[in-house]
């Protein structure tokens, strides 16, 4: 089983929200999950991601998808940048 971790959307109509969560590549976007991993609000920007458990899925091989890393880049970017 190959583990991906990857947005799943709920919210309503024009108004997403993202829930990143750690499933089976197989499993539908928004289907069945192994975990909650955090939360993103595009509309404000707002990311809410559990570290630990983020490092510990990639560190047993799960792949974050490539809209999921680039967000998570530039928020560690923007954390790093002195103010």
């Amino acid at each position: 089983m190959s583990v991906a971790i990857r947005f799943s959307r709920q919210g309503k109509k024009k108004s997403p929200f993202y829930r990143i969560v750690a499933a089976d590549k197989r499993c539908a976007r928004d289907g069945r999950f192994i975990e909650l991993l955090g939360t993103y609000h595009p509309i404000t920007k707002t990311l809410k991601l559990d570290n630990e458990r983020f490092d510990k899925w990639v560190k047993v091989g799960a792949q974050p998808s490539g809209t999921l890393a680039a967000i998570i880049r530039r928020t560690a970017r923007a954390a790093a940048k002195p103010a």
